[in-house]
């Protein structure tokens, strides 16, 4: 006899939603996830999706109603709870809007537990549409399966973000001038960390003065090329997760 195949498939459509879930509930599905759902998945009575609520986790639903404007779905079981990341904190200076949407995108691939948008004095951009960035988390965490969405902050000036600083997090900051060695910094770490990656044009020499001495900073170098920013970022996030994190 054949073996009876997981309910939901893996193709099954993947949401988060603003409801906390729960077993049983009954929700109704509108804009344009009811168009993505009805007009582009074409869900029909009795199909399964999955919905995330950045909450409990991860549950399987059923379609009980499929219209042009509006999905109405059966909650039925927990799959996964919400997961646990580790405590790290992506501080990247604002880029061209195309630039730091890649960054927002390819952070909660990643991982990342926090996402703090950062102005410098050489940054190209000077402000966010948290909305729309919202969205590209969403979007992201949709596709590689996270059950919890990365925190966003407000963009802050590098100023106020070193005095705000918890003074038992790292703040690990990638200096285009040198440091030590990503990979052994990264594995001597065993609490809370950071990582601060500057604008297209790197951060100036006052900048990086106050950042070397900071009491929590700690310069590391990405090695012996000028990366861009949203280089610097996603790759030195990657090898944190590689070293320390949850790869």
């Amino acid at each position: 006899m054949p073996a009876t195949p997981a309910w939901p498939h893996k193709s099954a459509p993947r949401l988060f939603v603003p409801s906390v879930l729960s077993e049983g509930l009954a929700l109704s599905i509108e804009g344009p996830q009811a168009h993505y759902l009805a007009r582009v998945m074409r869900v029909e009575p009795g199909q399964a999706v999955v919905l995330c609520d950045d909450v409990t986790g991860e549950w399987s639903a059923r379609v009980t109603a499929a219209g042009k404007r509006e999905v109405a779905v059966s909650v039925e079981a927990l799959l996964r709870p919400r997961e646990a990341v580790p405590d790290f904190t992506l501080c990247a200076a604002l880029l061209k809007k195309d630039r730091f949407d890649l960054v927002l995108e390819k952070a909660c691939e990643l991982g990342v537990a926090r996402i703090q948008p950062l102005l410098t004095r050489r940054c190209v951009a000077d402000k966010l549409n948290l909305e729309r960035a919202r969205t590209i988390l969403i979007e992201a965490a949709e596709q590689c399966a996270r059950t919890g969405l990365p925190q966003l902050a407000e963009p802050v000036k590098l100023d106020a973000l070193l005095r705000a600083w918890e003074p038992d997090r790292t703040l690990f900051f990638a200096d285009e001038n040198g440091g030590e060695t990503a990979v052994s910094a990264f594995s001597a770490n065993k609490g809370p960390a950071a990582l601060l990656t500057g604008p297209e044009g790197g951060f100036d020499d006052t900048e990086r003065v106050a950042i070397r001495s900071h009491a929590c900073a700690r310069a590391i170098t990405l090695g012996p090329r000028i990366l861009r920013g949203e280089t610097a970022a996603i790759t030195a996030t990657a090898l944190w997760m590689g070293v320390a994190g949850d790869w």
